[in-house]
């Protein structure tokens, strides 16, 4: 530090430097009369670093107070006359006026280099505040930089995830569209043998025919969670409340769940209505809470908590499937055992299951996370290990109305008529065989055909057909090209779809388009029943109310 800037203090007081001033001119007086023997010629001289000590600490002000005190002092005791006020001769002006004119370049120097050193400390200290600045703003971009590569990774770690989702899933929907077809004619078959048992037969004969039967509904199960995974089973929205579905699911959780498992429901005041397939978004809790039961083998605690809430632009750059917007989240979170984020990476990954042998096939979370994937929401896993898992649901707010949708109770069999006519159209030999079969056993007058053309030849013939029961996805002509056809020119034939896997013929956007019935495989024969009866029981409908 210099001089200058060790002195800056004092010089923004001018209390102190004035008195200092007029203090150097008094010590310098004092030395000058201990000394006058040796500079008796130079009387104003000697006064010359009083007027700049005075300079240097108060500046201009402090100076010239200086130099005017010195110049009484030397005039009154320093020049002949003493005691004269004003010089009285020539010689005496021209001193005076010299030291003067030196006082004042003195000061004015002084001042002016005090004002360089004023700029150069502003100029240092905006400097380094800059500098300051600089560092913090390169410190927050760095973090902000760093923040966004973060977001980045993350964001491309959720796209190669949804790549290898959306791949799995494609071939798990073409596999299950082959097992389908398989298990329809596997069951149907069954059924038929069933039904014309005699009951004369070998008593173990019924219990290997039920058996298999249970073994080919257990893979139709498993067909079902794999399209319910690759988003491709079809879906029937309603308007849900989802207060009321928590509420009334809670003695059934209860009763599921056990008595070692405290059950607490937080439902939200003013929930939105969401729009979603009642029966899946059930299926979906209760897979969760058995999930949750899992986890906690001691028992534990279980809280399913509603809430109104938005996902933001921000989560939504870091979950690129995810539209920001408005949603109804479902969360249930247990004390169980938690899952490491190894675990939770693979957790919605078809057949991937931390369970020991025989106790789960690894579709229980991808069939939820397919169907919330369908519906337009989003999932998500927090957990940590020893310390409990909360798993998010997120369905989009519904704005407006629909019709729910009613589901029959468990009825018998029903029985058809010969007086009925059903045409079956399906390009699979087998599966067309096994219908048709089921269909006479059920008592109904029944006609097939192998594809679409077939199917208008045969209605050119036999008119009074009642309804049509096809196939969708068939070759030359699919099975809503067919019906297109056949209510352009028999508005009053009724029609019933049937597939084991569905793209966008009849269901878009997951969804069934209106006044579609559908019957997927595979089918029991009950379910054929009952659906071909709904269906013949249904008022005609005209041609402009579509399919």
């Amino acid at each position: 530090m210099d001089l200058l800037s060790a002195t800056d203090w004092l010089r923004h007081r001018p209390g102190y430097t004035y008195p200092l001033a007029v203090a150097f001119v008094g010590l310098t007086f004092i030395l000058r009369l201990a000394a006058s023997d040796y500079l008796s010629g130079f009387p104003f001289l000697s006064f010359v670093p009083a007027i700049l000590l005075a300079s240097f600490i108060g500046g201009a002000g402090p100076g010239i107070v200086a130099a005017m005190v010195a110049a009484f002092v030397v005039q009154q005791f320093f020049v002949e006359p003493h005691g004269a006020f004003w010089p009285v001769s020539v010689g005496q002006w021209v001193g005076l006026s010299t030291y003067l004119v030196n006082a004042a370049i003195i000061i004015g120097l002084m001042e002016m280099i005090i004002i360089a050193h004023g700029r150069q400390s502003r100029l240092r200290s905006e400097l380094n505040s800059f500098n300051s600045r600089l560092e913090e703003t390169v410190a927050e971009r760095t973090a902000a930089l760093r923040h966004e590569m973060e977001e980045n990774a993350a964001a491309q770690a959720q796209v190669r995830q949804l790549q290898k989702m959306e791949t799995i899933g494609q071939l798990t929907g073409g596999v299950a569209h082959d097992f389908n077809n398989m298990l329809a004619i596997i069951i149907g078959n069954l059924d038929l043998a069933q039904r014309r048992m005699t009951g004369h037969e070998d008593p173990r004969l019924l219990n290997s025919l039920q058996n298999a039967r249970d073994g080919a509904q257990r893979a139709a199960v498993l067909t079902a969670r794999l399209l319910a995974f690759s988003r491709q089973q079809p879906l029937a929205p309603e308007v849900i409340d989802v207060n009321k579905l928590v509420g009334g699911m809670s003695e059934l959780l209860r009763r599921t769940l056990g008595e070692h498992i405290r059950i607490e429901t937080v439902l939200a005041g003013g929930l939105w209505p969401s729009f979603a397939d009642l029966s899946q978004l059930e299926n979906a809790m209760l897979n969760l809470a058995v999930n949750a039961r899992d986890a906690m083998p001691g028992g534990g605690h279980l809280t399913i908590e509603t809430a109104n809430t938005e996902l933001d632009e921000r989560y939504s750059r870091m979950h690129s499937e995810v539209e920001a917007g408005q949603y109804v989240m479902i969360s249930i979170t247990d004390t169980g055992t938690g899952m490491s984020p190894d675990v939770i990476d693979r957790a919605f990954d078809p057949f991937y299951t931390t369970k020991g042998p025989g106790k789960g096939t690894g579709l229980g979370l991808s069939q939820v996370y397919g169907y919330i994937k369908q519906s337009g929401g989003h999932i998500k896993i927090y957990s940590e290990i020893d310390r409990g898992t909360t798993v998010k649901i997120y369905l989009p707010r519904h704005v407006g109305r629909a019709d729910a949708r009613l589901a029959a109770g468990a009825q018998p069999i029903p029985q058809g008529s010969v007086n009925d006519t059903i045409l079956v159209v399906e390009d699979d030999e087998h599966v067309r065989t096994m219908t048709a079969e089921s269909l006479h056993e059920l008592g109904y007058t029944v006609l097939q055909a192998a594809g679409g053309p077939d199917a208008l030849l045969l209605l050119e013939e036999n008119p009074d057909v009642d309804l049509i029961f096809t196939d969708i996805v068939m070759p030359q002509m699919s099975g809503r090209q067919l019906a297109d056809a056949v209510q352009e020119k028999w508005p009053t034939i009724r029609i019933l779809y049937t597939t084991g896997y569905t793209r966008n013929a009849i269901v878009h956007n997951g969804v069934l388009d209106h006044g579609v019935s559908l019957l997927a495989k595979p089918f029991s024969l009950e379910q054929l029943a009952h659906k071909i009866r709904e269906l013949l029981n249904m008022p005609v409908r005209t041609g402009d109310e579509g399919p």
